[in-house]
């Protein structure tokens, strides 16, 4: 897949931007999933996921075609994810708890198609619980549980996103990772 990454990259410096729609296509979701549980929100995740593809496109021309295009453009989402987190305001949307409520939210006020299946209320229900405990992180130890045990990248991947000495990361993963199992305890 490298190989058909770094020959659209060529095509994209050569004014293709079809090229770049490709390798959109490639890492959307993947993108969207490293700044989803770095930011826990749905709509902040879109944003941040688009305007790191934004970035990429325009600075195009500095990607080292040596280089991995992946850790390029999660390190791309991941700074900016760092920035959002450490800039936030309070935004609300339709996904935010409404106040004096247990767990209601907006979307209660939206009329939908049918109740969803209790199993998977069960599941995002979970998953909303370690998302939770996972965005309690601080910053420095979130960015490596998400990049490590959500996306799955290697040491070496991580070290270069966020522009780490390998020891660190595995210092970060180590602390991070004992900091989420004593949150987790406790649900």
């Amino acid at each position: 897949m490298e190989s058909i990454v770094k020959k659209r990259i060529q095509q994209v410096r050569k004014g293709d931007q079809d090229a770049f729609g490709e390798i959109v296509e490639l890492f959307q979701d993947r993108v969207y999933h490293v700044c989803f549980r770095m930011l826990g929100n749905r709509h902040e995740a879109e944003d941040i996921a688009q305007e790191a593809f934004i970035r990429a496109y325009t600075n195009i021309h500095t990607f080292d075609i040596d280089r991995k295009f992946s850790t390029w453009l999660f390190r791309i989402a991941t700074n900016l994810c760092i920035d959002r987190i450490r800039k936030k305001k309070p935004d609300y949307y339709l996904d935010a708890e409404v106040s004096g409520t247990d767990g209601l939210t907006m979307y209660s006020q939206v009329e939908t198609d049918g109740p969803l299946p209790e199993e998977e209320v069960e599941s995002m229900e979970l998953q909303e619980s370690i998302q939770k405990e996972i965005s309690r992180l601080p910053d420095k130890y979130r960015s490596v549980i998400v990049l490590k045990y959500i996306e799955e990248l290697s040491l070496k991947e991580i070290s270069e996103i966020l522009d780490l000495p390998i020891g660190t990361v595995k210092t970060r993963i180590h602390r991070g990772r004992e900091a989420l199992r004593k949150q987790l305890r406790s649900i």
